[in-house]
């Protein structure tokens, strides 16, 4: 079920044509998941104007299904399935090499943990402790199992 997010008019012009305008009013495309992650990353969401900086510097980019920039245009537009279905929040590693790039200041790493807090309170984890093989549980460090259990499950 999507939000409204354009409203087409059509009306006939002067010389017989047919004008068409589209408008896109904020109020149609709020929705509780957006105001969820602007409560989570007490983030401007609506900050963003989409410059794309924060894709452009982003480390991890060529590991992602979506940009950053994308992912934040789809939460304005309230896509939760999309975004919560996306590798993108799990591959950020908060290096905030996105956050020194906004013009605008958005925290886009904050963003990323709000989505990830999101979908495990959702009881939706991205690994399973179970699913690790053994060989990997002897030779990393624990704590750095510790840590991404930590960040990716429930």
């Amino acid at each position: 079920n999507l939000p409204v997010l354009a409203q087409k008019i059509f009306k006939s012009n002067e010389s017989g044509g047919v004008e068409m305008r589209t408008e896109i009013s904020v109020k149609d495309i709020k929705s509780k998941f957006l105001d969820k992650v602007e409560e989570l990353s007490e983030e401007n969401i609506y900050a963003c104007y989409q410059c794309g900086k924060c894709s452009a510097g982003c480390p991890s980019i060529s590991e992602m299904d979506i940009s950053p920039c994308e992912i934040i245009r789809l939460v304005q537009l309230g896509q939760e399935k999309e975004v919560l279905n996306s590798k993108t929040i799990w591959i950020c590693s908060s290096c905030f090499t996105c956050v020194t790039r906004c013009p605008k200041g958005v925290d886009l790493a904050k963003v990323m943990e709000a989505l990830r807090q999101i979908t495990l309170r959702k009881n939706v984890d991205y690994v399973s402790p179970l699913s690790i093989p053994k060989e990997v549980l002897s030779q990393v460090p624990q704590i750095a199992l510790v840590s991404s259990l930590r960040k990716f499950s429930s």
